[in-house]
């Protein structure tokens, strides 16, 4: 079993980290300016050719890193994110300026200042680096005809980033900053980090405060962090998670010791795998997926995990229930713009509104309650036998944009995310290898809910032992 192997096309030296970072600014062998100077030489490099910004604060920044740096030279009280560059999804408010969510549609007077979980970034010492593309509204995908970037996947700037968190997943492979915020309403945390070839995190639903941030699916959105590492997300989850009572869904749960909970041993953990759920409907699966998947199982074995068999009960039911339940709140929230302003909408997001139409209240309803019961499945037959269940997180490398052109039912097919959506349990993308044509390829591991520790856990202990999260495109080389 090969592990620790060159991908396709990837510089031999590993990126830099958070937790490698934040290591060298308090030992003094770099500062917080030289971190945000490193960022934005990056963008000025690539952002054209990758498509990752759709605003950049590059004097706020520098101001910020400045600050940041006098603050560890007299001593200051510093938190887990001092100087650390962070990029923030552009449906996500910050201070610096408007969110656009990528739409002509949005009022640039939605929102003022920082989201909930921007202000927290601020308060562990996290620099904003700018508002990161996304798909219009965190929906669809990319469509030319309208003033937006077009988000690039950096491993092959024909193939798509994947979405909606595009820019951020893009951004940090790239080497433009070292973590940054997306959501996940259908897998829109984890398609980019398993496209790109970095690492994501989907919080339980509640986990983390959504107050700052335009809807999609009042109750299937996530915000949730990307970064290279497994323990990079802990960092940042440790200081997004907690309860806010500007937040309806937010619940209000103690917050373990995340890094502290990397042990890297994974005795007495159980993980269920399901290799075949969604496998069906997928139009390609390539041949280095199982493979790959198998050696991250051994590799967790020797880690000291035990691994079964299982099946996700209900799974077509799950994912069935996704499409009325989100069909019905982004109509609800988008109608009023929709009966005005249809034709500035992105084609993607246009055709999934008419779509909308088809469902009724009651077919809305009657999903909520199927999804009740989807839910109780998963507890009773799975989490009630393993702590975690690990599952392909897509069946093929990042798609083509001239292959994707605007076909919703392909790319949702070619991943395997919409079903934890659904239940709202916590779950991770983790890079396992590549195609043979250089993109990245990623599994999913998925825990209990609000045991997001135990996801981190067994991701960490997975890459303590590999470096595929760690490849670093050509293009940023």
């Amino acid at each position: 079993m090969t592990l620790i192997e060159e991908p396709v096309a990837a510089a031999t030296d590993h990126p830099l980290t958070i937790a490698d970072a934040a290591a060298a600014l308090r030992d003094g062998s770099l500062t917080a300016v030289q971190l945000a100077e490193r960022s934005i030489a990056a963008a000025d490099r690539l952002d054209e050719a990758v498509g990752v910004y759709i605003a950049r604060y590059d004097e706020q920044l520098l101001a910020a890193a400045a600050s940041a740096d006098a603050d560890l030279a007299a001593g200051r009280a510093v938190g887990p994110l001092h100087g650390i560059p962070l990029g923030i999804k552009d449906i996500i408010t910050t201070r610096e300026g408007e969110t656009t969510a990528q739409s002509l549609v949005l009022d640039r007077s939605w929102g003022q200042g920082d989201a909930v979980v921007v202000q927290r970034l601020r308060d562990a010492g996290g620099l904003i680096t700018g508002k990161l593309t996304t798909m219009e509204y965190a929906c669809g995908v990319p469509d030319p005809e309208k003033p937006f970037p077009i988000c690039r996947n950096p491993w092959d700037l024909d193939h798509w980033a994947g979405g909606s968190s595009s820019g951020t997943g893009s951004g940090i492979a790239s080497g433009m900053f070292l973590g940054g915020l997306g959501t996940d309403t259908g897998g829109s945390i984890r398609i980019p980090a398993m496209f790109c070839g970095v690492t994501g995190l989907m919080p339980t639903a509640g986990r983390v405060p959504k107050s700052g941030c335009v809807p999609l699916g009042y109750s299937l959105d996530h915000i949730g962090p990307l970064a290279r590492s497994a323990r990079d997300c802990a960092s940042m989850l440790q200081v997004l998670a907690g309860y806010d009572a500007s937040d309806a869904t937010a619940i209000d749960v103690p917050i373990p010791d995340y890094v502290g909970a990397l042990t890297g041993d994974l005795t007495g953990v159980t993980i269920g795998v399901d290799l075949a759920s969604g496998k069906a409907q997928a139009p390609y699966v390539d041949p280095r997926l199982e493979p790959l998947l198998q050696d991250a199982i051994a590799e967790l074995t020797r880690r000291g995990a035990t691994i079964v068999e299982l099946t996700l009960p209900l799974y077509e039911e799950g994912i069935g229930c996704l499409w009325p339940i989100n069909a019905g709140e982004s109509g609800a929230y988008h109608l009023p713009d929709a009966q005005t302003r249809l034709a500035d909408y992105s084609f993607g997001v246009r055709a999934g509104l008419a779509s909308a139409a088809f469902y009724s209240a009651a077919d809305y309803v009657q999903a909520q309650r199927a999804r009740r019961v989807v839910q109780k499945a998963v507890r009773d037959e799975v989490f009630s036998k393993v702590d975690l269940v690990l599952t392909p997180a897509a069946f093929q490398g990042a798609l083509s944009l001239a292959d994707l052109n605007g076909d919703m039912g392909q790319w949702f097919r070619a991943v395997n995310t919409a079903f934890w959506d659904l239940t709202g349990h916590p779950v991770a993308s983790v890079p396992v290898g590549f195609t043979d044509a250089g993109l990245p390829l990623a599994m999913q591991l998925a825990g209990r809910p609000f045991d997001e520790a135990t996801v981190l856990r067994a991701a960490d202990a997975f890459q303590r032992s590999t470096t595929w999260h760690l490849g670093v495109p050509e293009i940023a080389a």
